[in-house]
């Protein structure tokens, strides 16, 4: 069985992160190897090319017959360009969140990946934690949730808002979650470090009675990822960093009195959600079967996204 040979494009902070994890799984696995690395820095691209002693360059087109399939790990401002040529040239991609800066192009490349029968799936990591996966089973109809997701400021990312950086990981879950997109959205943001929104916060009404507040901020001294939601018998909290979640439910007193409140900690079995999402990735490469990340939910996530900023009133540049 021939193995699915992955290039990886772009070997920044997260780069670096698939092409250390595709280099370990292809010496655990034979069907994974990794075919090369690009990053439009040379001198970075050799570093990681040598390192691993793959081929490198500074110009992935050099490199895709080598390939099956692409992780793109660019900036998001070159995701449309790279995965549209990385699909014309019948390699499945792998791409980073968001999927593209806008709608039009997410669209765009859904279209292309189904027109060309090419796998796309979208780097929505969180997908794979392990206390999101443990909170499925016991989620039904929540009412209301609470996220945020918040840390210091990071050279990372910065081409675009806060929202389309870090937010759109809550908006694809809960989309998911609850199997539609909100009907109303209010939200605010402020620019403080970049040009861009560095910090948000949205309130989201879905068709289904659901309400969410999400804030996301990307200047922020304490790391946090958490989620809260809130339904008729109880309440769940799970930590994305820690993998790790609690449930609080009702316990009726059967002599008639109020009714009691349980906690009791989510059964999570603590994972590797990068290398869940590798072999996620590969799975489908090799069965040709449409990925549970396809670029549909992603252009759902990111449409969200775009309308929480266009929600958002401008501001005063003079202040």
């Amino acid at each position: 069985m021939k193995p699915v040979r992955i290039l990886v494009v772009g070997v920044g902070h997260m780069g670096s992160l698939h092409v250390k994890k595709v280099a370990a799984e292809s010496r655990e696995d034979p069907r994974v190897q990794l075919a090369g690395v690009v990053d439009i820095d040379p001198e970075r691209a050799r570093a990681a090319g040598e390192a691993h002693g793959v081929a490198w360059a500074d110009d992935f087109r050099s490199l895709l017959d080598r390939a099956d399939a692409a992780i793109v790990a660019v900036p998001t401002s070159a995701h449309h360009e790279v995965v549209s040529q990385v699909l014309t040239a019948g390699v499945d991609v792998l791409v980073e969140k968001p999927i593209a800066v806008t709608v039009g192009q997410a669209e765009a490349l859904v279209r292309q990946a189904t027109q060309e029968q090419r796998v796309l799936q979208i780097g929505h990591l969180e997908r794979f934690n392990a206390a999101l996966q443990s909170l499925r089973k016991v989620v039904q109809r929540p009412r209301f949730a609470e996220i945020h997701r918040m840390g210091p400021f990071s050279d990372r990312s910065v081409d675009v808002d806060v929202v389309r950086d870090l937010m759109i990981h809550d908006l694809d879950i809960l989309q998911q979650l609850l199997g539609e997109e909100p009907e109303r959205v209010d939200a605010i943001g402020v620019p403080v470090i970049t040009k861009n929104v560095d910090i948000a916060n949205a309130r989201l009404t879905f068709p289904g009675g659901c309400v969410a507040n999400l804030t996301a901020s990307r200047v922020s001294p304490t790391p946090m990822r958490k989620l809260r939601l809130f339904q008729r018998d109880g309440y769940f909290s799970i930590d994305f960093l820690a993998q790790s979640g609690v449930v609080f439910r009702r316990v009726l007193d059967t002599e008639g009195g109020l009714p009691d409140v349980q906690m009791e900690a989510l059964d999570v079995q603590r994972g590797d959600a990068l290398l869940s999402q590798l072999r996620s990735f590969v799975d489908a490469v090799r069965s040709r079967r449409v990925s549970p990340l396809a670029g549909v939910e992603a252009l759902g996530a990111l449409r969200t996204a775009m309308r929480v900023m266009s929600a958002m009133p401008p501001i005063d540049e003079a202040e």
